[in-house]
């Protein structure tokens, strides 16, 4: 059935799924706090991988499974500086100052002189949301929060190219997943003690793992199946502005024109790169 399903909404679906879980995820921290929200999350979306994809680690060696512990990590970090800058920023903020880290690597990673005046693009949209000076500038520490995330984006992305050549199908992201619960795992705990046993917030932070991870993965999964990556690049730009959306239906955080602006800006520049990026790629 999902055969019948256009890409681009395949690709609109996941991004929807994504940052309506992080919406999801938001409502929590002040339960769990934003380590005790990233436990939970990673912990229901390692559990749903493992149980579907069923990784056997022994039929590996370890110089293969140090990429699965190399893409773990990436993704254990990548989540809770993304929750810890999400504490203190609005969503759309949040996802747009992150998605410098993917954008870095395909400007880094071309040799077209296009791709500079994208990437000057991009880094004025971050200036303009940041306000440096102004009355209303972002919170600094989540801003430096959601720039690591976007890092370690950056380098989940470099690795998974080298993991997806080692492990057939999703095992490696099966396998780093669990990986990924190690690094949130102390700062949780601490944080939200004995909460993460409410069935409530169990039942919320199983909903945040599926939205955040098995479904928009197995949609972009199909997506990219049927389309060429630097296509689905401009698809997947469309996620700063679907984020400042969820944050203003779910959360209520509204928007000014600078920022709406400065989130155009970031988009454009998304998508120029991956325009200009060959369909190989």
């Amino acid at each position: 059935m999902i055969d019948r399903v256009p890409p681009f909404a395949l690709v609109l679906g996941g991004v929807t799924s994504v940052q309506v879980g992080a919406a999801i995820a938001r409502t929590m921290f002040d339960d769990l706090g934003p380590a005790g929200t990233s436990l939970l999350r990673i912990f229901f979306a390692a559990l749903v991988l493992v149980l579907v994809f069923r990784p056997d680690p022994r039929r590996y060696s370890w110089n293969e499974l140090r990429y699965a512990v190399a893409f773990g990590l990436a993704l254990g970090f990548m989540n809770l500086t993304f929750y810890l800058g999400l504490d203190r920023l609005d969503l759309g903020v949040a996802v747009t100052i992150e998605f410098v880290g993917p954008l870095a690597v395909a400007v880094f990673g071309s040799r077209r002189r296009l791709d500079l005046v994208w990437a000057a693009l991009a880094a004025v949209g971050i200036v303009l949301l940041a306000n440096p000076g102004g009355s209303d500038s972002v919170d600094t520490l989540g801003l430096v929060f959601v720039l690591i995330a976007g890092g370690c984006w950056a380098a989940y992305i470099l690795i998974a190219q080298r993991a997806g050549r080692i492990f057939p199908g999703s095992e490696g992201v099966a396998m780093a997943m669990v990986v990924a619960v190690l690094i949130p795992l102390v700062p949780g705990i601490a944080e939200a003690g004995s909460s993460l046993l409410d069935p409530a917030l169990l039942a919320m932070g199983a909903a945040v793992g599926l939205l955040s991870s098995a479904i928009p993965y197995s949609l972009e999964t199909e997506a990219l199946r049927r389309i060429p990556a630097n296509v689905f690049g401009v698809l997947m730009s469309m996620e700063p502005a679907v984020a400042a959306l969820a944050g203003f239906v779910v959360l209520g955080q509204d928007l000014g024109l600078r920022e709406i602006v400065a989130i155009g800006f970031v988009v454009a520049a998304s998508a120029g790169v991956s325009i200009a990026t060959p369909p190989e790629a």
